[in-house]
């Protein structure tokens, strides 16, 4: 009786694929993770976007079920992003992630094991990385295979001139003309004459740096990978993290030409400088803000967003021939595919440029879910944090979620991501947010100021109803939730005192 027991056991395992540490990894569905930086939502054609052309992008919401109201939970420095992938990478709310990067950077092996790549390979899968990192645990402790791995954004003329964001500053405060100490790739364009920096122009470096724009290097990657995945049988977690749409927004000049800059609207809540701009940390010495000139112009702005389009379509065009790959290695039926973006980006709206803000250009972002019995075409309109990603892949992998992942899998669309306490936002001490039932309050605790919107009636945040005697309560209401979110949190900042 036993060696029968036994021989049955040995066929079917020979039958259901190879067992590996006691888990049977051939049913194991592939996972592709596919990480743009600085994409706001509103950048995708399929979202209603009627200028940009994003076919891939847009094949990608219609294979599977999209999140149109994902969001970053914002930053504790001006590079958001970083932590953006803390808390994708660690499964961890933002102070949470910020406390856990500093043990990744002293190479804590407990803190290093439970990041996403960890969990993922003690699964059973081949993990795989290249491209954007920008986290303090190296990638090579987190993922198995590791290659081409990128700073935060390319190089640009800034970094060349010793102590340049103190003299910004100091000219600003001077109401000094900052055009005259610019690097280059900055305060411009002036006017249509100004040709000081051309976004096709190989000799300017940035992401052509290697001799090849780093979008078409990350693309190469991927499809080296997968073509080398389709002869395993052992599933793979694949994490590709594009540079691409961060500036200097530098596309061929093919890409450029598709758009016509007369053709590009000016955003509806187009400002020539942003009124709260200096106690919200958005002022020209912030990198990211001293893009364009001051006061913006439509000329200026029109012209961002004419390279901020180039820039997509051509990382469109990557992405598309990566699902091509993955289409004609036969592993396509049996991969969940990802796609989002770290945080959104201004390019002009409210009179700003970057994504040190609380308004839903700079913190909302596309999601995009492909894969087995994922719905086809379907749009999910509850909030959901863009983390949520690393929670699902998690749960389709098998993997039970570990008590230290504040995230929730988006694997059943009915829960999403469980916010009903609302969706909570923090830029170092200098703003918080929380978006809830329908309206938004953003706080500026440095102006105690707060600002009040109702989302569904002003989605372009445009109509401050705060000093309304109608929204009063609504103003302290979300005042109150929004406390008891930074308790969740682990937010020490105290508000108490905006509340009337």
């Amino acid at each position: 009786m036993y060696k029968l027991v036994l021989f049955l056991f040995l066929l079917q395992s020979a039958c259901t694929g190879s067992v590996e540490d006691g888990l049977d990894t051939d049913q194991k569905p592939n996972i592709v993770f596919l990480f743009a930086d600085d994409l706001t939502y509103e950048a995708i054609h399929a979202f209603g976007n009627k200028v940009i052309e994003t076919p891939n992008l847009d094949k990608l919401v219609k294979s599977g079920t999209t999140f149109s109201h994902a969001y970053n939970m914002g930053g504790w420095n001006g590079a958001v992003c970083t932590a953006s992938r803390a808390m994708m990478i660690s499964g961890r709310s933002i102070w949470k992630a910020r406390d856990i990067s500093s043990r990744w950077a002293a190479k804590d092996s407990i803190a290093l094991n439970q990041t996403w790549g960890k969990l993922m390979e003690s699964a059973g899968y081949d993990t795989y990385m290249s491209g954007k990192w920008h986290v303090q645990a190296p990638a090579v402790h987190v993922f198995q295979n590791v290659k081409n791995i990128r700073p935060g954004m390319p190089g640009d003329h800034s970094h060349k001139i010793p102590g340049i964001w103190n003299k910004v500053r100091d000219a600003y405060q001077k109401n000094e003309d900052l055009s005259l100490i610019r690097p280059a790739g900055y305060f411009r364009p002036i006017d249509e004459n100004d040709k000081s920096w051309l976004s096709y122009d190989t000799l300017n470096g940035g992401f052509w740096k290697s001799g090849k724009h780093w979008s078409e290097v990350l693309k190469d990657d991927a499809i080296e990978f997968i073509e080398a995945a389709s002869t395993k049988d052992k599933p793979f977690f694949m994490y590709l993290s594009f540079n691409a749409p961060h500036d200097p927004r530098q596309a061929p000049k093919s890409f450029l030409e598709k758009y016509v800059l007369e053709d590009i609207p000016l955003p509806e809540n187009f400002m020539e400088q942003y009124p709260d701009k200096d106690g919200i940390g958005s002022a020209p010495a912030l990198r990211d803000e001293a893009l364009a000139p001051f006061p913006r112009t439509p000329y200026a702005v029109k012209t961002h967003l004419r390279e901020y389009y180039a820039i997509i379509s051509h990382l469109d065009e990557q992405i598309g021939k990566i699902l091509n790959a993955l289409e004609a290695s036969g592993k396509e039926e049996n991969t969940y595919i990802f796609f989002t973006g770290d945080h959104g980006l201004s390019v002009g709206h409210h009179g700003l440029l970057g994504k040190q803000n609380m308004y839903d250009h700079s913190m909302r972002v596309p999601l995009m879910m492909v894969g087995p019995n994922v719905e086809k075409g379907r749009i999910i309109d509850h909030d959901v944090y863009l983390q949520d990603i690393m929670a699902t892949g998690l749960d389709v992998a098998g993997i039970t979620k570990p008590d230290y992942i504040d995230f929730n899998s988006l694997k059943d669309t009915k829960q999403g991501g469980n916010l009903q306490n609302g969706v909570y936002g923090a830029y170092i001490d200098l703003q918080r947010m929380i978006r809830k039932e329908g309206y938004k309050l953003i706080v500026y605790p440095k102006l105690r100021k707060v600002k009040l919107f109702d989302m569904n009636a002003d989605p372009l945040e445009m109509h401050d109803l705060s000093g309304q005697a109608d929204y009063k309560e609504k103003r302290n209401s979300l005042l109150r939730d929004l406390m008891e979110l930074q308790k969740e949190m682990g937010d020490s900042l105290d508000l108490t005192f905006l509340l009337t």
